[in-house]
């Protein structure tokens, strides 16, 4: 159901002939922009310019990778499923207002046709063109709204149907992301708290490191000076005179 979605999103945006490039873009991996050009038989010019008008509407995104040898970037592109799929739904909700103003038109105003060319007016149009057909002559006949309103409402209840699909996938995706996104802070998470342990235990190890080491007071020993000494060195200088 999803892979449906995704082909009708990219008929809408892009057209019928390249709905299979969802196949190649339908990955958890971005995928050579190469690689895409060679499986669907077309030009890398033409795979560009297909997935350009993805890339407009957000609907799918890119990274680039330098080639070492030759010097050139090559793009890697991957399908972005939450957008699509929000895409789809505004489209579908689009037409589903659209087509709920056609079916109350209908039910209040009056439509005439020229049965000869098929070609239907509203009673404004009709009066200007004196309810005679300008192509053919032919005088107009007031149409049954019946078989058009039974039709209007046949597509209105297929398209609710659709979007209430289109919805529980949105949903889907959505529990997905919010998934991906928790898991994603848990690891933040405890990558802080191992950074957090790592600084603690260096800030100990400084802190060992840092300590000064109590030094032993040295005890100074007074020497006594011998007097006789001083005597003898007095006597000394006596005897040089």
């Amino acid at each position: 159901m999803l892979k449906k979605f995704l082909k009708e999103v990219v008929v809408i945006v892009v057209g019928r002939p390249v709905e299979e490039i969802v196949d190649l873009l339908d990955s958890k991996k971005h995928v050579n922009e190469f690689i895409i050009a060679k499986k669907m038989d077309i030009t890398i010019n033409q795979t560009r310019n297909i997935l350009y008008k993805l890339s407009d509407s957000g609907l799918v995104s890119s990274i680039r990778k330098k080639d070492k040898r030759k010097g050139w970037y090559t793009y890697f592109w991957k399908i972005e499923i939450f957008k699509s799929l929000e895409f789809l739904r505004n489209t579908l909700e689009k037409r589903i207002d659209q087509l709920n103003h056609q079916i109350r038109s209908r039910e209040i105003k009056q439509f005439y046709i020229c049965e000869r060319c098929n070609i239907e007016f509203n009673e404004e149009n009709a009066l200007l063109h004196d309810f005679t057909c300008n192509e053919c002559g032919n005088i107009f006949s007031i149409r049954d709204n019946t078989k058009v309103l039974r039709e209007f409402k046949k597509n209105l209840n297929k398209l609710e149907k659709e979007l209430d699909f289109v919805e529980e996938e949105v949903k889907k995706e959505k529990e997905k992301i919010g998934k991906i996104k928790l898991k994603e802070i848990k690891k933040q998470e405890k990558l802080r708290l191992e950074k957090r342990k790592a600084t603690r235990k260096k800030k100990k190890i400084k802190k060992k490191i840092k300590k000064p080491i109590k030094k032993k007071k040295k005890i100074k020993k007074k020497i006594r000076k011998n007097p006789k000494i001083k005597k003898i060195k007095k006597k000394t200088k006596k005897k040089r005179r």
